[in-house]
């Protein structure tokens, strides 16, 4: 069977059919397809908002979802799982989490019932030497996840795992831990990083919300050097992104909403395409700048 069309018939199936075990799935892939490589995305996730707006970012999520093969399963790193040490969900049936105050009713009655995967979660914690793996029976899925998955697949038909970022590590650690998740893009596995580029909450412009565009002139420019930085795989200047000067220090004064970006550009490859969506500003101190990694 051609693989994409049997990847497409795992989404017809019952939830429970969907969870089958990661080597039985190994099994019945061809291995002359084994050296196919899902894409890795880098989604800027903005306001909880997006999960129920009808806005262009949302038409971008979409228009890319369009583009995706379709996953036996997602790990997403999110910028609202921090830990001390390194976990990955394990649960069949992760909650919806609204770790958010002060949003409509019709955010907080969201539910998105996509299953978990026990089996990939054992898989991730195997196949990373870097450092122990938790697995943990208590998350969920939190709105970094949620908000921007559910516009990529919205029948909540594929299994969705999150690993978290632990706090007390440096950017290159997070930067190496990714690399060795590279072996999952092979298992039909989507790796999806969510957070934002661009993200200082203490300089939101309230008064330019609906103000399509705006940037303050730091964070056009701190967008702007990520973007070409991106682009030409300076993967080392940005992992040192404290160096880079004053926009830099402005755009990510606390590390969790950058972190997700050096998960999804770890795992570019030689014959990889690169390609950027959604490069906007909002708010003044906000960018949703997204980052679409596929293989040529």
């Amino acid at each position: 069977m051609d693989r994409l069309k049997f990847l497409h018939a795992l989404t017809l199936l019952p939830l429970a059919g969907v969870t089958m075990k990661l080597r039985e799935l190994d099994k019945i892939l061809s291995p002359k397809n084994s050296t196919d490589k899902m894409p890795v995305l880098f989604l800027g996730h903005g306001s909880p908002m997006n999960a129920i707006e009808e806005n262009e970012f949302v038409d971008g999520f979409r228009e890319t979802a369009i583009k995706l093969p379709v996953p036996t399963a997602i790990l997403c790193v999110s910028a609202h799982w921090e830990t001390k040490g390194t976990f990955v969900t394990a649960m069949e049936n992760p909650r919806t989490i609204h770790d958010f105050g002060g949003f409509p009713k019709a955010l907080y009655d969201v539910q998105y019932p996509a299953a978990g995967s026990p089996e990939m979660a054992a898989e991730t914690k195997k196949i990373i030497q870097k450092t122990e793996i938790g697995l943990d029976h208590h998350w969920g899925l939190d709105h970094g996840a949620w908000s921007v998955i559910k516009h990529l697949y919205p029948k909540a038909n594929v299994p969705v795992i999150q690993l978290s970022l632990d706090y007390t590590k440096p950017p290159q650690y997070h930067y190496d831990l990714a690399r060795e998740l590279s072996a999952l893009r092979r298992k039909g596995v989507l790796i999806v990083g969510s957070g934002n580029m661009v993200h200082n909450l203490s300089m939101v412009a309230w008064d330019k919300l609906n103000v399509s565009g705006f940037g303050f002139d730091w964070a056009i420019e701190a967008n702007e050097k990520m973007k070409q930085m991106i682009l030409n795989g300076d993967h080392l200047g940005l992992t040192n992104y404290n160096n880079q000067g004053r926009s830099f220090q402005l755009a990510v004064p606390t590390p969790e909403h950058y972190l997700p970006l050096l998960y999804t550009l770890a795992l570019q490859e030689k014959n990889d395409d690169i390609s950027l969506f959604n490069d906007k500003a909002i708010a003044g101190s906000l960018t949703m700048t997204s980052v679409l990694i596929d293989q040529k």
